[in-house]
């Protein structure tokens, strides 16, 4: 039975998404694409006429977005114009499935070689034309009364009141973040897989990550105002619908606890990340040796009203695909979308949390949307190396209530 080897893995840094404060925010979308796979093609002096597919996600295709980014980063990045790029969108779970469909097309032999990878650019959402997708707002009201969908942010509050978890509990795990990535930080353990981004004329624009807050305190995250409460109450019709509302059709009876904010939430952040992967037999050509090789992949849905809790039934799926328990699991990384994303995952599994998002997350790092699947997957793989650990696994919440998961095996 054919294997999908990951041969390498890289990343930009996360540069803040904000159009007067990030670094990246002056890049194209594409020019961040194309500097990670132009830096896989060097590292590994890779024939990239010989990639079948570059596949991406970013999950706001518009504006600058839009237009295929994987095909047109390829293009820029100087790849042959034989190898082909398609860009996907599973909203904040694109960049696991982008490496999903890369392993699927070598363990198929559809292909030898091929990248799985994303890029997001928050810095330009909100502009004209590159607003984020207001499939939130539920336009189609057949869809609304069957699945009503709100906000995240409302959503993340609505979970951690179901499930009584309190807002000290959550800025607890967000300062402990903070600590872990200035510790990785510090350590330069993401520096084997960090690329630094140039301009078009060769001047340095960003090599270090821009978001992470290490000054950071319990004291100060218990200061900031709960952000979503007022989101919660927005109309989004002429009847005065509320995000509030669509929450009660399905949990009647529901007083949210609003305990989320900009402190415990996942930071907005440029970035972009991608992976070689090939068969076997196409590593050994070329004198490859693996970093790891894909042991199962899976996808699950679960509640849409919620809309975060699919990754608790996605890990299981993938374990139980894997012949795996959580004991055999090395290092977790679970995207902290909201605190009580990754909060609730551990609870329900049991977990020692000493594994878990061990280098920081989304919360002091950023998650730049369509692009955060594929720089947790290749965190992962430097953490399993850095330990000389076995296995890891990575799983993340996307919209409409989704989880893509993929245990991977260092060789």
């Amino acid at each position: 039975m054919n294997e999908a080897w990951i041969i390498d893995a890289c990343r930009t840094p996360r540069g803040l998404g904000k159009k007067s404060k990030g670094s990246l925010a002056g890049q194209h979308p594409q020019h961040l694409g194309a500097v990670v796979l132009k830096a896989l093609a060097e590292r590994n002096d890779l024939n990239t006429a010989d990639v079948g597919d570059v596949i991406f996600g970013t999950s706001s295709q518009r504006g600058r977005q839009s237009g295929d980014l994987a095909r047109m980063a390829a293009l820029e990045a100087g790849y042959d114009i034989t190898s082909s790029g398609m860009t996907l969108d599973r909203f904040c779970g694109s960049g696991i499935t982008s490496v999903q469909l890369a392993a699927m097309n070598i363990l198929s032999g559809t292909e030898d070689v091929a990248i799985g990878g994303g890029a997001e650019m928050m810095s330009i959402y909100g502009e004209e034309g590159a607003a984020p997708s207001m499939f939130l707002d539920n336009d189609n009201l057949t869809l609304r009364a069957a699945h009503p969908q709100p906000h995240q942010g409302v959503c993340a509050d609505a979970v951690a009141t179901i499930e009584g978890i309190t807002r000290e509990d959550l800025d607890r795990q967000a300062f402990e973040t903070q600590q872990k990535a200035a510790r990785a930080i510090a350590e330069g353990r993401f520096d084997k897989s960090l690329v630094p981004v140039f301009d078009v004329d060769g001047n340095l624009v960003l090599d270090k990550e821009e978001f992470p807050r290490p000054q950071t305190t319990l004291e100060g995250l218990a200061e900031l105002q709960p952000a979503f409460a007022a989101v919660a109450d927005y109309a989004l019709d002429e009847a005065g619908t509320t995000y509030r509302q669509l929450v009660l059709q399905k949990y009647p009876g529901l007083e949210i606890t609003h305990v989320h904010h900009a402190g415990n939430s996942s930071g907005v952040v440029d970035g972009a990340g991608a992976l070689l992967l090939s068969s076997p037999d196409y590593a050994r050509a070329q004198g490859w040796k693996p970093r790891a090789r894909v042991v199962a992949m899976v996808n699950q849905g679960d509640c849409p009203t919620l809309m975060l809790n699919a990754p608790v039934p996605a890990a299981k799926k993938v374990l139980a695909r894997a012949g795996l328990d959580v004991s055999d699991i090395d290092v977790w990384e679970i995207n902290e979308a909201f605190a009580v994303v990754s909060e609730k995952f551990m609870r329900d599994l049991g977990m020692d949390r000493d594994k878990v998002n061990i280098n920081g997350g989304a919360m002091a790092l950023g998650h730049p949307i369509g692009a955060t699947g594929s720089l947790l997957i290749n965190t992962a793989l430097d953490e399993l190396e850095r330990q000389d650990k076995q296995f890891g696994l990575v799983t993340m919440c996307a919209a409409g209530g989704m989880a893509p998961a993929i245990i991977i095996e260092r060789v």
